[in-house]
């Protein structure tokens, strides 16, 4: 039998992961998931990928929203509403995706700015924007958050395990930012996995994640060096791309850890 052992939200893109107990699963990803984004003066996305700070700024759950605070000075931090407080409009580029946004406020973004050392801006994803799923791997014309490209991401536990028995030093999930984590599945066992069922809720996995330099940078202290890239690249690479994780589509519902995992 296969378990749900781990449920992760990442409210703002390339900063610091909540760890959930149960989430609402909506069309475009688990709830509050990558609907935040920052932005360059161009209104371009900023990851970890070019700025490795990003990786010291943690985001918290609290009442009626979220606690943004750097590592290095934890007494300094600004509040993220769930609701929306700023009529600005604004567009932004998500990889090859112009995207419609919402501003947040001056607040987060002078102080997102200090800490990234240039100038950004805090952008919301409204109900209203549309950013479709690519239509070569989209069922019915999904939308997709401020994630990379699909609305999850499932990888296995024993998956990790493999990697790490083949590694120096072992490196945690948090490297590859899955929002569901599996266990009692074979390794890489997700590669094939096209339709399942957690708890009550279906999802379908439609292509294989590929991993870029963001898994080399050690969340804790925000370091880049060669792993696991380079060790994955020996056995899990195809066609000049590293795979670990299958990205997954969704019908709404809820999931609980610990709900039973079928597929189908």
């Amino acid at each position: 039998m296969y378990t749900l052992s781990e449920i992760w939200i990442y409210p703002i893109k390339s900063l610091g992961g909540i760890r959930l107990t149960e989430a609402m699963v909506q069309e475009r990803g688990l709830q509050y998931d990558r609907r935040w984004m920052i932005v360059d003066s161009t209104s371009r996305f900023v990851t970890q990928r070019t700025v490795r700070q990003m990786a010291l700024i943690d985001v918290e759950k609290v009442v009626n929203g979220f606690e943004v605070k750097h590592r290095s000075d934890p007494s300094t931090s600004f509040f993220l509403p769930l609701k929306l407080v700023s009529n600005e409009p604004v567009k932004v580029q998500v990889w090859d995706d112009e995207v419609e946004a919402i501003t947040v406020s001056h607040e987060a973004d002078a102080l997102l700015s200090t800490w990234l050392g240039q100038p950004v801006r805090l952008v919301m994803m409204p109900d209203w924007s549309n950013r479709p799923v690519d239509p070569d791997y989209a069922q019915e014309g999904e939308n997709v958050s401020f994630a990379d490209g699909y609305p999850l991401l499932v990888i296995g536990q024993s998956s990790l395990d493999d990697l790490n028995a083949r590694l120096e030093k072992p490196v945690t999930m948090h490297r590859f930012r899955p929002n569901l984590v599996v266990e009692g599945s074979e390794p890489y066992a997700e590669d094939s996995w096209r339709n399942l069922r957690i708890g009550k809720t279906i999802f379908r996995g439609v292509k294989a994640c590929s991993r870029c330099i963001l898994t080399t940078i050690d969340p804790a202290t925000g370091e880049k060096g060669t792993e696991p890239l380079k060790t994955l690249a020996t056995y899990r690479k195809r066609n000049n791309k590293i795979y670990f994780g299958q990205n997954l589509l969704a019908h709404p519902g809820q999931i609980c850890l610990g709900d039973t995992v079928e597929i189908l």
